[in-house]
């Protein structure tokens, strides 16, 4: 049986503002006290996982073990199965040391124009989420969500963050960027792994 959270404060082992609000937006309900790292001083761990869980465990072990608090972490990228891949795990890398996510996309899409991949239905991908809830004793639960669709450009809306100006959700007409907060929260990556995670440590017992 899964380790449940046991009230109080919540540190978000993430520096970057967009995810942390996401986070946090997904926590309300459950009156979760956040704070994230930015706001605490800690530093930013070296990723030196390769996998998205190993990334996310690394991340919010050392949160919990540096302010002696229970951690949660995410790591996330966009796959590209044209790409074999990429960017991946190196999908904040491919923002550059500023994270310029136009940055990001525009290489994502030259990338593509060099392997010839034009057609929407060479484009298909996925957002990978990983969540996971670390203990200062090491102890962690992790949870993975997926989240299909394909990428387009140009980008299109200034909702969302990262890559989510130019993912569009198998199914629907808005990307990510042009979806409201709520409308994507219902459906994405992390919202998937969220679930997984609410029932296995949130959600009370019976």
């Amino acid at each position: 049986m899964a380790r449940r959270f046991p009230g109080g404060e919540l540190v978000v082992a993430s520096h970057n503002e967009g995810k942390v609000r996401e986070i946090r937006e997904l926590l309300l309900p459950f009156g979760v006290v956040t704070r994230s790292a930015a706001e605490l001083g800690l530093p930013e761990p070296e990723e030196t996982g390769t996998t998205f869980v190993a990334n996310a465990e690394l991340k919010a072990r050392a949160a919990a073990m540096a302010s002696g608090k229970i951690a949660l972490a995410d790591d996330s990228g966009l796959v590209v199965d044209a790409l074999g891949g990429d960017p991946g795990i190196y999908s904040a890398r491919w923002a550059g040391p500023t994270k310029d996510f136009s940055l990001a996309m525009q290489k994502v899409e030259d990338a593509l124009q060099k392997a010839g991949v034009v057609t929407p239905v060479q484009r298909t991908a996925h957002f990978v989420a990983v969540l996971s809830l670390c203990w200062p004793d090491g102890h962690c639960e992790s949870f993975e969500g997926k989240f299909f669709g394909a990428v387009v450009w140009p980008p299109r809306g200034l909702n969302g963050f990262g890559y989510d100006p130019m993912f569009l959700p198998g199914g629907h007409t808005l990307t990510c960027g042009e979806m409201e907060p709520a409308a994507k929260h219902a459906i994405s990556h992390r919202a998937v792994a969220f679930r997984q995670l609410v029932a296995a440590c949130f959600a009370p017992r019976g």
